[in-house]
């Protein structure tokens, strides 16, 4: 069998494990072994791919784990809640969904998973939804759009994994998703949101819980660990100096657990983040077994074949790999780790700059990374009290939101790559 057809039956097969709620680990390696078999390599030769895939995106993995400190800080000292809080505060509750959309982008930016900064922000949400009467549709568009801008902008994993898989320093490729994320941000607040129907309103007691305020720490405290981690990996682009990442993010942690006062709670800090982060690990070695199979296949040779009469095909390569292993993943990093790792070298030999060819890969990952058989889908839902039936209606908008960030990382790539 071609081994292009083989590595898509894989890629198949592991999507129906996924959706009947197989382990998405074991799915991908299991549709790893099926599409090396079905290529005929042997197993022996298919067990190889496999491990080179995973070889492929290990000093990724160890930055990955290495950012757990500073999303660990930022969720544990209550930092991430200080600045969702004030950032809606200054705003005011007239352009509460803008708010809510900047608190989003902002954590998830600083480094922060999508789906925790959704969970962060959704109780605030709540309050100010059932105080204004607003629809609950709209709060968590908001908030996921918020977060999907700031995500391809971020020292996330995603971003961290294209960078690394394109040999592209990450803070410059962080740049690259600046203009887009703003874009994205106001067409998401502007556009996508009014279009929503209203649905059900936010109804219940205005005294919600607020938490305890006087715990939070101060506005500049909570920032000083994300700053700090920034000006590190600016200072490779701007002056020469290289910070890595696995150096530069658990840096920015600890600067920020002891600015925040928090250095007691410095355990909990860790252990959090590392728990966060290990899980998306483990995902990346199932997801890197069935890298190295699609990278060893001819499918990246049929790509290139359908896009080779479009002017600039290769440019529109990175996009569409990212969106269509997001849509195969329902995950931005493991979608954009088969993308970068898979096509990383077509893309490159079609011309295209290493940082852009990351951060359009990036950009494209957030398309149909929301898909049901994702746990973005079933955490972002649950944070609001959706139904599955419910969450199921907004993923139209949330792929509109996608688009209008891929569209704009193209525009930036066309206009300063």
């Amino acid at each position: 069998m071609n081994s292009a057809l083989a590595a898509v039956i894989g890629l198949l097969l592991s999507i129906v494990l996924i959706i009947r709620k197989v382990s998405p680990v074991f799915s991908l390696m299991l549709g790893a072994i099926v599409g090396g078999l079905l290529a005929g390599w042997g197993l022996e030769t298919t067990v190889t791919h496999m491990i080179g895939g995973v070889k492929d995106i290990t000093p990724a993995i160890v930055r990955i784990l290495a950012a757990g400190v500073l999303t660990g800080m930022l969720v544990k000292t209550g930092a991430a809640t200080t600045i969702a809080k004030s950032i809606i505060k200054a705003l005011g509750e007239k352009y509460i969904y803008l708010a809510l959309a900047i608190s989003a982008m902002i954590l998830t930016g600083m480094g922060v998973f999508i789906d925790v900064a959704v969970i962060t922000i959704a109780p605030i949400a709540i309050i100010m939804g059932c105080r204004l009467r607003l629809s609950k549709f709209k709060l968590l568009l908001a908030m996921i759009g918020g977060g999907k801008c700031g995500n391809i902008l971020s020292p996330n994993p995603n971003t961290i994994i294209a960078a690394e898989n394109f040999d592209a320093p990450l803070s410059s490729v962080m740049a690259a998703g600046i203009v887009p994320a703003i874009i994205g941000l106001i067409i998401t607040v502007f556009v996508i949101v009014p279009l929503i129907p209203k649905g059900p309103l936010m109804v219940g007691d205005e005294a919600t819980e607020r938490g305890n305020e006087e715990a939070l720490p101060a506005l500049w405290r909570s920032l000083l660990g994300p700053i700090v981690t920034i000006i590190l990996l600016a200072l490779r682009p701007v002056v020469g100096v290289v910070i890595d990442p696995m150096i530069a993010l658990p840096v920015g942690g600890i600067v920020g657990i002891i600015a925040t006062g928090k250095w007691r709670d410095t355990a909990a800090c860790l252990s959090y983040g590392l728990e966060k982060m290990s899980g998306i690990a483990i995902l990346l070695v199932g997801t890197g077994t069935l890298a190295g199979i699609i990278k060893a296949s001819a499918i990246k040779d049929v790509l290139v074949g359908m896009l080779a009469g479009w002017s600039n095909g290769g440019t529109f390569m990175a996009p569409i790999a990212g969106a269509l292993m997001s849509a195969a993943t329902a995950s931005t990093t493991a979608g954009a780790t088969i993308a970068s790792a898979s096509f990383g070298e077509a893309i490159l030999a079609a011309g295209v700059a290493a940082v852009w060819g990351a951060a359009m890969t990036n950009a494209g990952a957030t398309t149909l990374d929301h898909l049901p058989h994702g746990s973005f889908f079933h955490a972002t839902g649950g944070s609001m009290g959706f139904s599955v039936n419910e969450r199921l209606r907004l993923i139209p908008y949330e792929t509109l939101v996608g688009l209008i960030l891929t569209l704009g990382s193209i525009g930036m790539y066309f206009i300063v790559g």
